[in-house]
């Protein structure tokens, strides 16, 4: 077992790719030992509030995450301990009660918009990968995905989009694409990049 894992960041906006490019990587390794974590699942628990104030959350924002919980979590992973991995409730709009082991892995692809925000989740990275999508296709991607996937109607994701999603995107993830060590643009569709990106990560599971 190696002294310790590889971190792989990706972040981008919503609708950007990044989780095509996190699966495509993770895709990549069937026969190693590789795991994703998702930002996702540490949106703060919010069981001290309302249903109508969990309503008014705004989910891309940076107060919206644990990530203390998350460095943490990520630590232990470094120190090859599992972790009770959270699990958020997203009809109850707060964390669940429910928890996943999650056993530590020689790779870690640490995927999330906001993940390059924090300097302390940044310096525990050894990768760091911003995907790169033009907004236009962004909004589309997100309107098809919200409409077929979440049951959302065309104006309430445009709505969302106007007023939370693209503020936020431009105040908090698009500047954090300065800490990038690569930038990739349009996503799972960049197959040259993520060929390099794979070509990258065997470099260090080959490493001795």
């Amino acid at each position: 077992m190696k002294s310790k894992p590889i971190i792989i960041g990706v972040t981008g906006g919503s609708g950007s790719g990044k989780t095509s490019v996190s699966r495509a990587i993770y895709n990549h390794f069937p026969d190693h030992s590789i795991m994703m974590l998702e930002q996702d699942s540490y949106y703060k628990d919010q069981s001290n509030l309302s249903f109508e104030e969990r309503l008014e959350t705004n989910y891309d924002h940076p107060f919206a995450f644990d990530t203390d919980l998350l460095i943490e979590h990520v630590k232990q992973l470094l120190n090859f301990e599992a972790i009770e991995k959270p699990v958020y409730d997203y009809v109850a709009h707060t964390r669940s009660s429910a928890v996943v082991v999650q056993e530590p892995k020689e790779v870690i692809i640490l995927e999330g918009i906001l993940i390059l925000e924090d300097e302390r989740l940044r310096d525990l990275m050894d990768i760091k990968i911003y995907v790169d999508t033009d907004d236009d296709i962004r909004i589309i991607r997100r309107i098809k995905r919200d409409m077929e996937e979440r049951g959302r109607t065309l104006d309430s994701v445009i709505e969302q989009y106007l007023t939370v999603v693209k503020p936020m995107y431009h105040q908090f993830i698009e500047p954090t694409k300065r800490y990038a060590d690569i930038i990739v643009p349009e996503g799972g569709e960049n197959h040259v990049a993520i060929d390099l990106l794979a070509t990258k990560v065997s470099s260090f599971l080959n490493h001795e």
